[in-house]
């Protein structure tokens, strides 16, 4: 299973030189980075767990390369992904977001299918990494 949340996810994973051009194309519009992590992919989750602070009026990517780069020391097992607002608008808004890091294996997820009165069929999905516990569901080579 390979997560498909942001841009960029029907490719392969960037390289890190992939990454900071997307960074410089982002930084060259004023737009403020943000990193961010989780062991929750779900595509409903959209509070992942923020690193550090926005990174606002940079002009460098190496900055955010070297904050992506110690995020990944500490949460690799994790997906993290990077953030661009554009502020232009006098509202934060999200410009590009996309994963760069990824679990060694992605679980997946699977349908719950429920069937109601009147024929009435509701779908749910159900995050397989969420069967354990947070900080237990990637380990080493999945475990």
């Amino acid at each position: 299973m390979h997560l498909t949340q942001g841009t960029f996810s029907y490719l392969p994973p960037l390289s890190d030189d992939e990454i900071a051009a997307q960074i410089r194309y982002a930084l060259d519009r004023s737009w403020a980075v943000s990193i961010e992590y989780t062991d929750d992919p779900h595509p409903r989750n959209v509070y992942w767990e923020m690193w550090g602070l926005p990174m606002f009026d940079l002009k460098d990517p190496a900055a955010v390369l070297q904050e992506l780069n110690r995020c990944r020391a500490e949460h690799g097992d994790c997906y993290i992904r990077i953030n661009a607002y554009d502020r232009s608008k006098g509202r934060q808004t999200t410009a590009l977001s996309f994963i760069v890091n990824r679990p060694l294996v992605e679980p997946g997820f699977r349908v719950e299918r429920t069937e109601f009165a009147d024929r009435q069929v509701k779908y749910t999905l159900h995050a397989y990494a969420t069967d354990k516990p947070a900080g237990q569901r990637y380990g080493p080579a999945g475990s």
